[in-house]
């Protein structure tokens, strides 16, 4: 109820009216059944304009710590995060990507659509990183196609650093589901896994327009190996700028 609520009453009307979005390719998005998201990262704010976007509801996996926080201000951003649809998965530790992975598959056993960001962060720069394979492992273990979603403007409305919301339209784009039956049991090749999310990370960048960059974006934002590892495999929906 409380999603509805968000992108009815609360949040929605708002963004309509300030942001002026333009969505094009709705009709890609299934009417009912599971299906995979993926999108680019500009901003703290995508995760808002996708799923204000899309008829259905979108599911994104978020760090558990938005979850977990005592007291009453984590009890407030508990209710925000799980009433807007977020899941909480613990992202430290070893088998952080195959606990991703497992909420994932749950989600879409479940019939839901599941939004991911294979860059694994936001793009520190506007450009678009190299996508992390976890999206890839995921469509060829479910046999379900992946949608590319496009943002574009929403580094503009919403950019590091302090908190701000600026008026700046923004555009979003649903492409044609990506097709991966060819790849049929042909999943934890890591061949085929790179491939498959080079492909999707491809039809982002001719979405967006956005400069491809073949690095992982975290290894820019923190160049520490054990960095780059603990990003895992799927990005974790952020609310703090930086």
């Amino acid at each position: 109820m409380f999603y509805w609520l968000l992108k009815f009453v609360f949040v929605g009307p708002f963004i309509r009216f300030y942001n002026r979005p333009k969505v094009e390719g709705i009709e890609h998005i299934p009417a009912d059944g599971p299906a995979i998201l993926a999108g680019n990262h500009l901003s703290i704010a995508d995760w808002l304009f996708a799923p204000l976007s899309s008829p259905r509801r979108i599911t994104y996996l978020a760090k558990s710590e938005y979850f977990t926080t005592p007291g009453f201000k984590g009890a407030l951003q508990k209710a925000f995060y799980a009433g807007a649809g977020q899941v909480p998965i613990d992202r430290s530790g070893a088998d952080a990507a195959n606990a991703a992975l497992e909420t994932a598959r749950r989600l879409l056993d479940q019939g839901k659509l599941v939004g991911l960001f294979p860059e694994g962060t936001r793009s520190p720069d506007g450009r678009l990183y190299k996508g992390k394979t976890g999206i890839a492992r995921l469509a060829l273990a479910t046999g379900l196609p992946v949608i590319p979603v496009a943002v574009i403007g929403t580094g503009e409305v919403c950019p590091p650093g302090p908190f701000r919301w600026r008026r700046r339209r923004v555009q979003i784009k649903f492409g044609a589901p990506i097709d991966f039956s060819r790849f049929e049991g042909m999943g934890g090749n890591r061949w085929v896994e790179r491939a498959v999310t080079d492909e999707i990370m491809y039809e982002l960048m001719r979405m967006t327009g956005q400069e491809y960059v073949d690095t992982y974006a975290a290894s820019l934002k923190n160049p520490s190996p054990a960095t780059v590892v603990a990003a895992a495999d799927f990005r974790m929906p952020e609310t703090k700028a930086g």
